[in-house]
Order: C-alpha cells, then structure tokens, then sequence
C-alpha cells in the first residue's frame, strides 16, 4: 500500500509542478485508485504487490471521499454566509491598506504622483512572451504596480533560458514559463492580479485578447506572432510596445498605426529573408542584455499609462551594449501599409 501513496503522492507533485489545474489532477489520483481497486480483485503477486485487500482500499477510498465531502460542504457553508460577516473584498482598481506605501518613490515623481499610481493600478497590461525581455518588463510592472497584468506563452521552462531570463527559476525548470512568471511577479508584489495564457498567440485569438487590455507589450522571436499581435493592436486601437533582439543590440519603439504614429507594419512589412534574423538560440544573446531592452519596454509601458514625458512614439530607440551606444531613430507611418493604412 505504501508503493501506491508515494506514486500518488510523486504524480501529485509532478502535476501541480507542470501546473495543472486541481480538477483534473484529483481525476487522475481517482484514476489511478480505480485501477489499483479492480487489480485487487485479482488473486496473484500483483496483489500482494498492492499491499491490501480490496477491502482495506476501499476504506482508504471511504476515508478520501469523507475528506472531499467534508471540503464541499465547507465551501458551500461560506457561500451562505450572510453579506455583512463576510470578509470585505478589494473593489477592484483600488488599493488595499497599506499597499500605497510600496509605491512611495512613484508618488513623490512630479509626472506620476498619486494620479498616475492610480492609472496603473487600474490598467490592464498583456505582455506577449515570458523570455527574455518579457522576464524583466512583467517584474518591473508588477513591481510598479500595474493591477492586471496577463501573459502568454506556450513554453516550458528550460535551463537553457535562465542564462537571460531572470523571471525563471532553477525550481521551476519544466514549468510552463506563464505559471513560473505568475508565482515571480506574486513574489514582487501580491497585489497584482495575474492572468496566464498557456498557449500560443495567433490571428485567431489575437483579437479578443487584445481588445481586453490597455496596452500590449511584444518581444517574441517570431514574425507571424509580431504579425498578428500588430493588427490585433491597430484594430482595437491599443498601443503597443514592441521590443526585439540582436546578439549585442537591442531595440524598443511604441507603435500604434495613427496619426502620424506608425505601426510595426509600417516599418516591417516582410518577414526576414532566411538565414537572415536568427533565433537567440542559433545566434546567442549577451544575457543582460534583455533586461536592459525589457526594462526599457517597461518604462515605456509606464509612461504611456500614466501620461509622463515622451513615450517613443514614431522613434526607435536603439542600444548597442557591445559598444555601450545609444541612438535615437525617427520613424514615420506609411500611407499604403496594409495594416494601418486605410484607418
């Protein structure tokens, strides 16, 4: 019978690990104590393997099923519970006592100031990607205080990525990277609401998703993804802070596709041609150099949200860490992209 706990408790632990949600976790431990109560019923050494007879499984199955029962009427005892002695809710948007304080050295900022906390904490924030720049744009915005933030991913965690992608941890290899980023960015700050999508971005999702959030932040390695978050922004009219990659350089400009402000259309209208833009993996990446480009999608973030100074707005600005170069380049919307173009 002990063989049989530790697997349940050893899958127990696998799943929550891969972060699987409760439902189907306790489905499987329910499986498995099914197939372990039928093989008792037949006589030979896999049942003396088992460790007991079928009526002692089944009160181990009684006893589970007393717990479980016992759970459900609790919940079901706190639903009824009347209005007025249940324990007051955070309405959301607002802050919870004390919150305020950790965002103190916003609060004294002439441009941000209370207003401007506030904004963030009522803004809605998607960040595409939880590698390398999403790693430290998502801890800086929840340390910032930004109220939701969601991210999307249909990656795992490898240790490989820890080398540039400081929101990961050793513990957490095998992970998917969403569920790994939700745990860091509650470590920073539990008063951020955080929303994981294990699963990758596409046109056909892309549009909904946007449309729920205020403003998106992009540094993903792949141009369709690019592609399809861009129109997804320009049709819902939500800007967007994209960010990208070389193996010493990076870049970050906001683009919206109105106005005279371009879209990343406008100034990318063609996937590269092969062999030409390579993948962190074939080409290599500086390791902080993602959290110098993801910090600055962050401050982009913030400044757009809360109004302050000059967001990079029909600019690109461009680090060059090989040579520790900065510069500032001018960008201008296309009359004929076929994104932004007619809007």
């Amino acid at each position: 019978m002990l063989i049989v706990l530790i697997i349940a408790g050893a899958l127990w632990w696998w799943t929550g690990r891969k972060g699987w949600p409760t439902q189907p976790r306790l489905l499987l431990l329910g499986l498995l104590y099914v197939t372990v109560l039928a093989l008792t019923l037949i006589p030979g050494p896999l049942r003396q393997l088992l460790g007991g007879s079928t009526g002692e499984w089944l009160v181990v199955g009684g006893i589970g099923a007393l717990v479980a029962a016992y759970g459900l009427g609790l919940r079901r005892l706190r639903k009824r519970v009347r209005p007025e002695n249940r324990p007051k809710e955070q309405p959301t948007g607002t802050f919870a006592p004390g919150e305020l304080d950790r965002y103190a050295r916003h609060v004294v900022l002439r441009e941000i100031g209370g207003t401007g906390q506030k904004r963030l904490k009522q803004a809605r924030v998607l960040v595409v990607g939880a590698g390398g720049l999403g790693s430290p744009a998502m801890l800086y915005l929840a340390a910032a205080g930004v109220g939701t933030i969601g991210v999307i991913d249909d990656d795992h965690v490898e240790a490989t990525n820890l080398q540039r992608q400081v929101i990961h941890a050793d513990a957490r290899i095998g992970m998917p990277k969403v569920f790994s980023a939700e745990a860091a960015m509650k470590a920073v700050n539990p008063f951020v609401e955080v929303k994981p999508y294990h699963r990758r971005l596409d046109a056909d999702i892309a549009g909904d998703l946007v449309a729920d959030y205020d403003i998106v932040l992009e540094g993903c390695d792949d141009f369709r993804t690019r592609q399809a978050v861009n129109a997804a922004c320009v049709a819902a009219g939500v800007p967007l802070v994209s960010g990208a990659l070389s193996p010493w350089e990076g870049q970050v400009s906001v683009f919206e596709g109105r106005g005279a402000v371009p879209c990343y259309a406008c100034i990318f209208p063609k996937a590269p041609a092969p062999g030409q833009s390579a993948t962190c993996a074939e080409a290599g990446v500086l390791g902080p150099l993602p959290g110098i480009i993801g910090s600055m999608m962050a401050s982009e973030a913030v400044k757009v949200l809360t109004g302050a100074g000059e967001p990079l707005r029909g600019r690109m600005a461009i680090h060059d860490a090989l040579y520790a170069e900065n510069r500032t380049i001018t960008l201008s919307r296309r009359a004929d992209c076929a994104v932004c173009g007619k809007t």
